[in-house]
């Protein structure tokens, strides 16, 4: 097999040009590792679990009223997918040139001066590129398609009474999507890793993550508006029009469906598969500049492949124990509390995959001096127990049960909207607070854990293991993903339930179903179910957020490391001589990082709040509540709101994606280095340099600020969430002012939790790895020398494209 395989790729690949290495070189004896071509039947295993459990999702029976809606869904969102593909290809367009400039015309040999990659060289590359966003994307696509055939089946098992059913089928249809995109994934980069010639390896590593990132940024970004405009504006008319959840005549809930699945499956899918190859991509970087002994580097390398094959395994198995423990204490129970079930999978994923690495990092490098494994070993754990205390530390601001969601209620009782809104502002800024405690301690127990002789065998040993602590988070991916994925299975399931009209005809129905299904159904039981479903599924969808943006910004921290190594070996100085806080470049880095975070959280809201307003108009004005008509949902009328949330998903995506990818290259080109010539004293070249401390300190700027915003946006949105879904469920209030009180705070917070504060995950890993990208170029020495002018143009055109997002936003009155 190995040998089959490296052929086809091989084949696949241009001859070297006449240049010398590269700085990301993967050593040659990397292809001799036996134990790394395992994990290519490990990877195939698990896409055959995937695969085996969406066969047999599809498998399980429903009625035809429940699956006729579902397949209205996925149809209509496959239209939305296939237009958002075409939308990424043209940004592709952008981001694609910027990667040809650099590698095929800016990157030299610098004793030749002859260029490091030939045209081959720089189409491989674009090759790599083109295959991260196709694999974002095609896990996007199995997401959705997943999702929707989950919604229905767990809709009509609502009826049956049993449920343990209603845990299993999006749990099951989860991990199916979970460990499709770790084992894509990782198959890909094993690719590039066994079979890439050395030389190109790390270009193509570069290149395949550049793919990944543009794919799920637009993805998750014009997913997250979209969801939003569709759901404010069939929430809303709950409110103007006093009409039911999930009402059919209203013409967004369709297009509410649809977005459930734009914002909730496909962002997070290609959201996950960034995130976990970016994290990789960056450790790979790292050890490649700051180790030099090609020995140890292809003993880390090993190392991490298999710590990340074995997530798979260790995932699979967790969730088997867990569905075992699942079976034998709910198999029989008339009530289930299914957030609990959804923990322990967490925790005893955690639990196995620490105990796993401790194992495997013994038999792999076990003989490295100063007992280096057990240090790695505690380092990665301290990720892993953090993708598991992370998700405990939210559900005290989001869950149901937590007393700062029912602050909220009472605050919705007392002062209705108003108190609603500042008691959800509270909840999410104490969330920031304790969830960054709780990042500050797990990297506080990694640097501690790396000053045991880890800087024996590498510079900047701290920051190495700040990339493994995002790398342990992600080591029970699978997991991760599948209760992300939960939730909005099980919001779709009410709503099919609802327009399947299943109640319309009750005598009719139950004779049907006792006899094509073999039960009695209990349609009153069946509505609560799914309402305590859909609560567990809120709170597992905000306890997933704050693990990948998490993820998202130690990860950024190793590389904007690696990318101080490159500028350490390209200029010839020690980063601390210009990386400081005497540096007036550093402190004007960090204000410009804080106001893009901000114009981008206001910028991705007022693209909602336009949208829902077009939406709103048009519900209105078309919506039929004639007694007389009838209830089944307009399929054209709710094409027509999906197209405009498609419409102005597409519009402030554009105005963002251009914007933050200007300002990229706009602030990289002003911290070019200038007047640098040779021969130059130590002084003056340090004066030169100083600029250079601008765009890191902006990177780090980014990174920060972005993850407080992130936290407290996505729990102040899950704390009304859940407010909303206490007086709906526990208190049955729905229709009443306090109701309306509690919708009025939900609309506030869905674009705060699943717009915005999701967005800058990707935005966060997009910045941080084309900026490596947008520095190189401006440091190279044919073009630092006139970046400052490219500079300004790029400024210019993300100034415009801030403007846009507003002024050229703003709700027509």
């Amino acid at each position: 097999m190995k040998k089959i395989i490296a052929i086809l790729v091989v084949l696949m690949f241009p001859m070297r040009s006449m240049a010398s290495e590269a700085d990301l070189v993967i050593p040659d004896a990397i292809k001799e590792q036996s134990i790394l071509y395992w994990g290519f039947l490990i990877t195939l295993a698990g896409l055959l679990f995937g695969f085996y459990q969406f066969v047999q999702v599809k498998k399980i029976r429903a009625h035809k009223s429940m699956l006729d809606v579902a397949q209205v869904i996925f149809e209509t969102s496959k239209t939305y997918l296939i237009q958002q593909g075409k939308f990424i290809f043209i940004l592709f367009a952008f981001i694609g040139t910027a990667v040809a400039f650099y590698f095929g015309f800016l990157s030299k040999d610098p004793v030749t001066g002859e260029h490091l990659f030939g045209v081959g060289g720089v189409l491989m590359i674009l090759g790599w590129m083109i295959l991260g966003i196709l694999g974002s994307y095609a896990v996007a696509w199995f997401g959705i398609r997943m999702n929707t055939l989950a919604n229905s089946r767990m809709a009509f098992a609502s009826l049956e009474r049993k449920p343990i059913k209603l845990l299993n089928i999006p749990l099951n249809a989860g991990m199916s999507i979970g460990v499709v995109l770790i084992s894509l994934e990782l198959l890909l980069m094993l690719v590039i890793l066994l079979f890439v010639p050395g030389e190109y390896a790390g270009a193509s590593f570069i290149g395949f993550a550049i793919g990944e990132s543009l794919g799920a940024s637009a993805l998750r970004i014009a997913g997250g508006i979209f969801t939003k405009i569709a759901d404010i504006g069939s929430d809303l008319m709950k409110v103007i029009f006093k009409i039911g959840e999930d009402d059919p005549r209203n013409p967004g809930t369709i297009a509410d469906c649809v977005g459930d699945n734009a914002g909730d499956s496909v962002g997070p899918t290609a959201d996950g598969f960034e995130t976990y190859g970016v994290t990789g991509v960056a450790l790979i970087s790292f050890i490649l500049l700051a180790i030099t002994d090609t020995a140890l580097q292809t003993q880390l390398l090993v190392w991490i492949f298999v710590m990340r094959i074995l997530m798979i395994i260790t995932s699979i198995v967790s969730y088997w124990i867990n569905g075992a423990i699942t079976k034998a204490k709910y198999n029989n129970v008339d009530e289930l509390d299914f957030e609990k079930p959804l923990t322990s999978l967490v925790w005893i994923t955690s639990i196995l995959s620490m105990g796993v690495t401790f194992v495997a990092s013994y038999f792999l490098i076990g003989d490295l001096g100063n007992s280096l494994w057990i240090t790695l070993s505690v380092i990665i754990s301290a990720g892993t127990l953090g993708a598991a205390l992370i998700p405990e530390f939210t559900k005290l601001f989001t869950s149901p049960k937590s007393t700062h969601v029912k602050e909220v209620v009472e605050a919705s009782k007392e002062g209705g909207a108003s108190l609603n809104i500042l008691s959800g502002l509270v909840a999410g800024n104490f969330s920031a607070f304790w969830l960054g405690m709780v990042f500050f301690f797990l990297m506080f127990v990694a640097y501690y854990a790396s000053t045991y002789g880890l800087g024996d065998i590498m510079i900047y040993p701290s920051i190495f293991a700040f990339g493994l602590v995002a790398f342990g988070m992600l080591g029970m991916g699978p997991v991760t993903i599948a209760v992300d994925s939960y939730g909005p299975v099980t919001d779709n399931a009410q709503s099919i339930y609802e327009l399947s009209l299943i109640e319309e005809d009750i005598a009719a129905i139950t004779p049907e179903i006792e006899r094509d299904f073999g039960f009695t159904p209990d349609f009153e039981k069946s509505k609560y179910y799914l309402e305590a479903n859909d609560g567990a599924g809120n709170t597992f969808k905000a306890t997933a957020k704050p693990v990948l943006i998490g993820t998202a910004v130690v990860g950024a921290t190793t590389m904007i490391f690696a990318l101080i190594l490159v500028i350490e070996h390209s200029l010839g100085i020690k980063p601390e001589q210009v990386l400081n806080l005497l540096n007036p470049y550093t402190i004007f880095g960090f204000l410009l990082g804080g106001a893009v975070i901000y114009w981008f959280s206001g910028a991705s809201i007022q693209a909602v709040t336009t949208g829902a307003s077009q939406a709103v108009a048009y519900i209105k004005d078309n919506i039929n509540l004639d007694p007389d008509a009838p209830k089944k949902a307009d399929v054209e009328k709710s094409r027509a709101v999906v197209k405009i949330c498609t419409q102005y998903a597409q519009k402030g995506m554009l105005n963002i994606f251009i914007a933050v990818f200007s300002f990229a290259l706009a602030f990289a080109f002003f911290s070019a280095p200038t007047g640098i010539v040779e021969g130059m004293s130590e002084a003056d070249l340090i004066l030169a340099a100083a600029p250079v401390s601008l765009f890191i300190s902006y990177l780090i700027s980014i990174a920060f600020f972005g993850l407080y915003q992130a936290i407290f946006m996505a729990n102040a949105g899950g704390s009304w969430d859940n407010a909303k879904k206490v007086i709906e469920v526990d208190m049955k209030e729905k229709g009443t002012d306090l109701h309306a009180a509690s919708v009025v705070g939900d609309t506030v917070g869905d674009p705060f939790k699943d717009t915005s504060s999701v967005a800058l995950n990707p935005i966060i890993k997009f910045t941080t790895l084309f900026g490596l990208l947008a520095m190189e170029i401006a440091i190279s020495p044919s073009f630092r020398d006139i970046a400052h002018y490219f500079g300004f143009v790029f400024l210019a055109i993300a100034l415009y494209f801030v403007y846009r997002s507003f002024y050229k936003m703003r709700i027509n009155s």
